[in-house]
């Protein structure tokens, strides 16, 4: 069985076609106080997944705790997290003393809860893989780069190419996957970061004059740094600048301020429900749940 969350419809729906399975939601209700109580499907069958995406983490985490819990009460013996966007994984060392290092926390509770935890881009910076962080060998990091590449590419049929740049050096790996399967070129940008909203790019010395850029990267939360990374790009001349994002967070006005700054299209995946979701994750995500058994 699938069980999946009511805002999660439309991609719970994908993958459990995908898996052949049944499809199962979990009933909430909200107390005045902000308590929430879950009511699942009764009894459940011994192997379950779980959808579930933590984007507006804090609120989600007490919904796995409670849902894994109640699940292995209701019979589950394996229980399988799908979640397309794994949260607290950018604070991976404690950069000033008395600092929670997330990662860690994060990844070994839900390695806890979880026989396996399949996701999609996570924010790996300082390690290699979800192993160091999470107990049992139990979580599987997919990318969704290729995806984005494919999708990129058919929008430029012709002879003229787009240019994928990655708005800072952390990107590297999302350029280089999108281009591997296309073809398509591409560099990165350096970014010193001054605070949250803060950041300054610069772009290597080349000449980018006439050229379709697409942004390419793993998440885009305010927008600040595609902002910053187009404003450098118009400044040298480019023809066109479009966004393509594995996780579009996409708080408050950022769509808008994308705009504003001259960017044109912009495409992400559904690992987090948005307007702009153009590629599917579901059959990757349900290879992935296939082969883990």
């Amino acid at each position: 069985m699938l069980l999946a969350f009511a805002d999660e419809r439309a991609l719970a729906e994908k993958l459990g076609a995908q898996l052949g399975c049944e499809l199962a939601f979990v009933a909430e209700h909200r107390f005045p106080d902000g308590e929430i109580k879950l009511t699942l499907p009764s009894p459940l069958p011994q192997r379950v997944v779980v959808l579930r995406g933590l984007h507006q983490p804090n609120e989600r985490l007490v919904q796995l705790l409670l849902t894994a819990k109640t699940a292995r009460r209701l019979g589950a013996r394996r229980l399988v997290l799908a979640t397309p966007y794994l949260a607290y994984m950018r604070q991976d060392i404690e950069f000033h003393p008395g600092e929670a290092i997330s990662q860690r926390v994060v990844a070994g509770f839900l390695g806890e809860l979880f026989e396996r935890v399949v996701t999609i881009d996570p924010h790996l910076h300082r390690i290699a893989s979800l192993d160091e962080v999470m107990p049992g060998s139990r979580g599987i990091a997919l990318t969704a780069a290729p995806l984005l590449g494919e999708w990129i590419a058919a929008q430029w049929p012709g002879t003229q190419r787009p240019l994928l740049v990655g708005p800072d050096e952390e990107a590297l790996q999302w350029v280089r996957a999108a281009g591997a399967t296309t073809g398509l070129d591409g560099f990165v940008c350096r970014k010193t970061r001054h605070g949250d909203r803060d950041v300054q790019v610069e772009l290597p010395d080349s000449d980018l004059s006439g050229r379709a850029i697409v942004l390419i990267d793993d998440v885009a939360s305010t927008g600040h740094t595609l902002v910053q990374a187009a404003q450098a790009l118009r400044a040298r001349g480019v023809a066109s600048i479009d966004v393509a994002v594995v996780h579009a967070l996409f708080g408050g006005d950022a769509v808008q301020r994308l705009a504003a700054a001259g960017i044109g299209r912009v495409w992400s995946t559904d690992a987090v429900p948005h307007s702009s979701n153009v590629v599917t994750i579901a059959p990757m995500l349900a290879r992935a749940i296939a082969d883990s058994d």
